[in-house]
């Protein structure tokens, strides 16, 4: 790689880590790491609580025992970030792989939101399959995060995890009566900008949309959250309410996202809102650093800042349940609620 190359991929490293939630009371929960949060939606009505130290494993069962499905969300693996404030993402990847296969359910897929990748190198994509492989999940389903379109605006990506989708990487599947959509946000991305889905990709999910029964449990996920977390840093789309508008008919939307590296939630009518922990390392809460970026912690603290979502789809009542696991077993750095119902 030339010098000038390897600049202008630092430039836009930089840039990037610069990108980054209004504090207008919405924000539902916020919980860096730890026990974890049980999210059960039923008939659009949302209830959520933690489940303490003992209890993880068995929320989980208790959710799938009833559950038609479950499935698993990872994000942000970041493959190729050697920094502080992880110098071994593979490890704590298979850590998150492990965690998984432990599960008392067998998840039906995977689905991963996004940075998959630290610089977009076939060498990252090809350590991030061989770790996969293990996972016992029957599928996997990816969207990209920027640093997956980092170097050649995605075409390594798509060649790989974009086989029949759409535009730069958007395509919809049924699971069992529920209708998940995958969106791309990140491309073309603005450094410091808010993430965007575009005209063509908005005019698809219209049309995807439509002639589906309103009473279908719907599932969007994309990288960067579908809700404006926080416009200083970036962490939000700037076209997510045209999106969203196409959902409002439906009586059980769910949205699953990444980027942010910390688990958010809030409630906007029938539809949950819900970001995931990164499997290579934390990022500041929002606002509370001078940018975004990685964030070192203790070594013996990592494990509880990094973990996977685990979402069981019930059939009585057409509702997910939805449990954060970190990959450590102890208790959360911190936690808090803002205004609206728990």
């Amino acid at each position: 790689m030339t010098d000038k190359k390897q600049d202008l991929i630092d430039q836009k490293l930089q840039d990037l880590n610069n990108d980054g939630v209004d504090r207008r009371g919405f924000l539902k929960c916020m919980a860096w790491a730890g026990t974890g949060l049980v999210w059960t939606l039923s008939g659009g009505v949302p209830v959520s609580r933690a489940f303490a130290k003992s209890g993880g494993k068995d929320a989980g069962k208790d959710a799938s025992k009833n559950g038609d499905f479950s499935f698993v969300q990872i994000s942000d693996s970041h493959i190729g970030f050697n920094k502080p404030a992880n110098p071994d993402v593979t490890a704590t990847l298979q850590v998150a792989i492990d965690k998984i296969n432990a599960m008392p359910h067998r998840p039906e897929f995977i689905i991963h939101t996004g940075d998959l990748s630290q610089l977009s190198k076939p060498s990252e994509f090809d350590t991030l399959d061989q770790v996969l492989k293990g996972v016992s999940a029957k599928q996997i389903y990816f969207v990209p995060g920027e640093h997956d379109m980092l170097t050649d605006n995605g075409e390594q990506y798509l060649q790989r995890y974009g086989k029949g989708t759409k535009g730069s990487g958007w395509y919809s599947f049924d699971q069992k009566g529920v209708h998940f959509v995958g969106l791309v946000n990140v491309a073309n991305l603005k450094a410091g900008g808010m993430g965007s889905l575009g005209h063509e990709q908005l005019e698809w999910m219209e049309d995807d949309l439509k002639g589906r029964s309103a009473s279908t449990p719907i599932v969007l996920f994309a990288h960067i959250p579908l809700w404006t977390i926080y416009q200083d840093w970036g962490w939000g789309t700037d076209d997510s309410e045209q999106a969203l508008a196409y959902v409002k008919r439906f009586g059980s939307v769910t949205v699953l996202n990444g980027h942010i590296h910390q688990i958010m939630q809030k409630i906007e009518g029938k539809v949950s809102f819900h970001t995931a922990m990164s499997t290579a390392f934390p990022q500041p809460a929002p606002g509370t650093a001078l940018s975004a970026g990685p964030m070192k912690v203790p070594a013996d603290q990592l494990q509880r800042v990094l973990g996977i979502t685990d979402v069981s789809y019930l059939v009585s009542g057409h509702s997910l349940a939805i449990v954060d696991s970190p990959l450590g077993d102890s208790a959360p750095l911190a936690s808090g609620n803002g205004a609206g119902r728990s």
